[in-house]
């Protein structure tokens, strides 16, 4: 990533609201962000391993984000993961990390907070 280059989040969910608000979101604090409606959408995406982050639903009909963790990961070991969840239980956090992902984070909390986590990833990647 060039150092005047805006960091690019991918994010994944299948409801459009959400979509739209963390698009939202994530443009006015300096992000360019692709949207997809789900996780074949994402994976049949020309250019599907150009994000700095990925920000990724944990239910949705087609793939779980999990198991999208799972798949970007073996192809995209590299680019973090926040998967973020409106039905978290007891062992989210555990399964998440043994799926690759960085961060969890629950809905509807998808504010600042989402903001700071992805900004913490990209640059534990980046070596800061």
């Amino acid at each position: 990533m060039a150092p005047s280059s805006k960091p690019t989040i991918y994010v994944v969910d299948d409801d459009d609201a959400v979509l739209g608000s963390l698009r939202f979101l994530l443009e006015t604090d300096g992000f360019a962000v692709r949207t997809f409606r789900n996780a074949t959408a994402l994976l049949n995406a020309s250019g599907a391993h150009g994000a700095d982050c990925y920000v990724i639903d944990y239910k949705m009909p087609d793939i779980n984000g999990l198991e999208l963790a799972g798949r970007l990961r073996q192809s995209d070991g590299e680019t973090p993961v926040i998967l973020i969840t409106g039905y978290p239980d007891g062992n989210i956090s555990a399964r998440a990390a043994a799926a690759g992902v960085k961060d969890v984070v629950l809905k509807p909390l998808l504010d600042e907070n989402l903001v700071k986590r992805i900004r913490h990833v990209i640059q534990d990647r980046a070596g800061h």
